[in-house]
């Protein structure tokens, strides 16, 4: 004879889809003709230096609203030595959870090696193994062999360069020999030197979490923070439309309030993200309207005034806000332009992007 359930276990019932995972979602908006995909290539598990099994990382991408991740355990490195396995295994346990919950996880190894030529990702290749080589070249040649996309992580990484972020020989050999593809701007702290290496060489620009701890022990998602990532503007949401778009270089970096890329790609999520209303209250005053349709942050700062207009000196464009700006005429102008730089928005070296809005 089945007995009622007790309160405790009425509770229990009423409570369990509480603990159900809900997606996450980054609202970042899209570019024509492409997807933008929000993606994080650089993370470990126990399979190499990280604390937590292959499956977590799936479960943290999808509570944040990832689209893609890699997982990239170190070849060289392995400090939990009764962990024994094939560099393919983390990728191998990860991906039926990945599939579940529509995660695309990318097959990637992490060569560590000392500087030169320092750490750097192999991404989509096909058997991790084959990259387990006495020398760092021709770790690399298995890699290019696999048709890897590979990326020299923190350039600016203390440990490796204690004094000064240095491009050296080596690099040089791999870029010329299709063995270096992307570089890291931002791998904890954002790397002008990395930032200008990519427009100078034409290198993709990546920005990833390199987590190893559990995600949340990182990062204050109650402040509304989240984890550094490279949006892709793929021309879908699959491996191979990211794998396209990484070596047709049509990336950003996100990492705190700053979106750090090529002009025409930030210039377009700006574009986007944002809609402009103006309304002329009386003969001098117009009233400026501003909504944010994203999870971005606008910090904008007069650049040169236009001496037609009075208005604002700094502001600031908070996520999915409503914000007012009141421009003030002179001399009985009938119009202008609001000339202004979104200091958050990186085209050059710390050096934010320049807009104008007509008035």
């Amino acid at each position: 004879m089945l007995k009622k359930p007790t309160s405790l276990l009425l509770a229990f019932l009423i409570a369990l889809p509480l603990f159900a995972q809900v997606r996450g979602k980054i609202d970042i908006p899209d570019l024509d003709g492409y997807v933008t995909l929000k993606c994080d290539l650089h993370m470990h598990t126990v399979f190499s230096d990280g604390l937590v099994w292959p499956t977590v990382r799936i479960d943290e991408a999808y509570r944040e609203g990832l689209d893609a991740i890699a997982i990239t355990d170190h070849i060289e490195f392995r400090p939990h030595t009764d962990i024994v396995a094939s560099h393919n295994r983390s990728y191998e346990i990860a991906q039926e959870r990945a599939e579940e919950k529509g995660i695309i996880l990318i097959r990637g190894s992490e060569i560590t090696r000392r500087m030169p030529p320092g750490h750097h990702n192999a991404l989509f290749i096909t058997d991790a193994d084959s990259l387990e080589q006495p020398e760092y070249m021709d770790a690399f040649r298995a890699a290019k062999a696999q048709d890897a996309f590979i990326v020299w992580n923190h350039p600016h990484w203390a440990p490796q360069q204690p004094d000064t972020t240095l491009w050296m020989e080596e690099h040089t050999e791999l870029l010329e020999q299709g063995m270096m593809h992307g570089v890291e701007v931002v791998n904890r702290l954002y790397c002008p030197e990395s930032h200008q290496w990519c427009l100078d060489k034409k290198l993709t620009m990546m920005g990833n979490s390199d987590m190893h701890q559990p995600i949340q022990s990182d990062v204050d998602f109650c402040a509304g923070k989240h984890r550094t990532m490279t949006l892709v503007f793929a021309k879908s949401a699959t491996a191979e439309g990211i794998r396209e778009a990484l070596f047709d270089r049509r990336t950003a970096v996100y990492y705190n309030e700053y979106v750090i890329g090529e002009e025409k790609y930030l210039r377009e999520i700006f574009e986007k993200a944002l809609t402009w209303k103006s309304e002329q209250t009386d003969s001098v005053t117009i009233r400026v309207t501003v909504k944010n349709n994203s999870d971005l942050t606008f910090r904008l700062k007069k650049k040169q005034h236009d001496t037609r207009l009075v208005y604002f000196r700094e502001t600031t464009i908070v996520p999915h806000g409503e914000h007012i700006l009141i421009v003030k005429l002179r001399d009985d102008a009938e119009g202008g332009e609001l000339d202004f730089v979104v200091e958050n928005f990186l085209v050059l070296p710390n050096e934010g992007m320049r807009c104008k809005v007509k008035m």
